[in-house]
């Protein structure tokens, strides 16, 4: 059978009636064929028990994969209280998943250990999908923690509310907050993975004079909030309050990396904020080391279109000729910022390499997640993420 992938889309204020919807405008579309995974993605608004109860009532024990997001990328438009529900269809390919929470990942022995619990035999697995929770106590060491291998690995850091921290994850037929979703695909599939920004450096850096974990509080000896004040305008009391301070993503940090860097990367990695908080200090969501160089970053909605069409074409020559059935999306929220005036504008920049015929789903995010240039799994920010599956050739 053909591989090809099948959508649906629902909105509501019921999640249960709204997941049943999306599910079943999804499978309308597949008839008695095999469904291989289910792919969701669902306003945070939504319970999560109400969402998965509403997609097994009508797919039984098909795995899942999903997660929680402040915005629903289809190929069509975008969405803010929706769920959306991607099947993956084809009797050549298998899916395997599973979530754990914070505490169960940390205590593997080993990275092998979660693969196993996915999988006995994981030595075929050609893609590796994830979803980390951004609300957890320590992202970064949770991605360090993913399994390696010779597979793809893409995924993201979900969100949905920052100021509820209200957020979740959906693997195999377990879901809950504050963990790690994963899904495995094996068998007759081809896969491609890439990732572009649009930020660049305006020429001014900083040193990090103190930062502990994830904050970073002061940059040259001064508050974030007054440096920012002093390079883009207004006064520092304006960045710690709505909508500043998270429009500050707008304007992230570039260091220099620690790790070897995929083919095309710049030579600063971007450490994104997530907040600048009421003391002037600026809450990021991976870890900054004190002593660093950064650079302020910056970019555009050309940048931004531009970075997206090249991750599209990127994905769909490493493709190597196979058809794409499904575009599967990881946006930095950042994007979304980027973009008011013209929403969707980055989908259809990848419509347009890909094909307007290519299912498209995906989510707005903070960070997405790879493997590096050394084959180790790494987090990434303000980038844009595409993962084509295709039929083999």
């Amino acid at each position: 059978m053909t591989l090809f992938a099948a959508i649906g889309k629902a909105h509501g204020l019921s999640a249960l009636e709204a997941a049943i919807q999306a599910t079943d405008h999804a499978l309308s579309q597949v008839g008695r064929q095999q469904v291989v995974l289910a792919f969701i993605v669902a306003s945070h608004d939504y319970p999560v028990r109400d969402v998965v109860n509403g997609i097994t009532g009508l797919l039984s024990d098909t795995p899942l994969f999903g997660f929680s997001s402040p915005a629903q990328i289809t190929s069509e438009s975008l969405d803010q209280r929706s769920i959306v529900v991607a099947l993956l269809v084809g009797d050549q390919v298998e899916a395997e998943g599973s979530w754990w929470s914070e505490s169960s990942f940390q205590d593997m022995q080993y990275t092998g250990d979660a693969l196993q619990a996915i999988s006995n035999n994981y030595s075929d697995i050609q893609l590796l999908l994830t979803a980390i929770d951004l609300h957890i106590q320590d992202p970064q060491s949770m991605i360090d923690k993913i399994p390696s291998g010779q597979f793809g690995l893409g995924g993201c850091l979900a969100g949905g509310n920052l100021s509820s921290e209200r957020s979740y994850q959906i693997g195999g037929n377990r879901f809950g907050q504050r963990g790690l979703a994963a899904v495995a695909l094996r068998g007759q599939i081809k896969t491609a993975i890439s990732s572009e920004h649009g930020w660049q450096s305006i020429g001014i850096y900083s040193r990090v004079s103190h930062s502990s974990d994830y904050v970073i509080h002061t940059l040259d000896g001064q508050t974030v909030a007054d440096k920012y004040a002093q390079f883009f305008g207004l006064n520092a009391k304006d960045w710690t309050y709505p909508p500043l301070n998270h429009l500050v993503r707008l304007y992230p940090l570039g260091v220099e990396w620690e790790r070897p860097t995929v083919s095309g990367d710049s030579s600063l990695k971007i450490h994104s904020p997530l907040r600048i908080n009421t003391n002037g200090s600026m809450l990021m969501n991976s870890p900054v080391t004190k002593g660093s160089t950064a650079y302020y970053l910056i970019s555009s909605i050309e940048n931004c279109l531009s970075a997206a069409k090249r991750a599209a074409r990127q994905a769909l020559e490493a493709l190597g000729g196979a058809e794409p059935v499904l575009a599967i999306i990881f946006a930095d929220i950042a994007w979304q910022m980027m973009l008011p005036g013209q929403p969707g504008a980055e989908i259809q920049a990848v419509r347009e390499v890909i094909g307007e015929h290519v299912p498209i789903v995906g989510g707005y995010t903070y960070g997405q997640i790879r493997t590096s240039g050394s084959g180790l799994p790494e987090l990434l920010n303000q980038h844009f993420q595409i993962v084509l599956i295709g039929n083999p050739t």
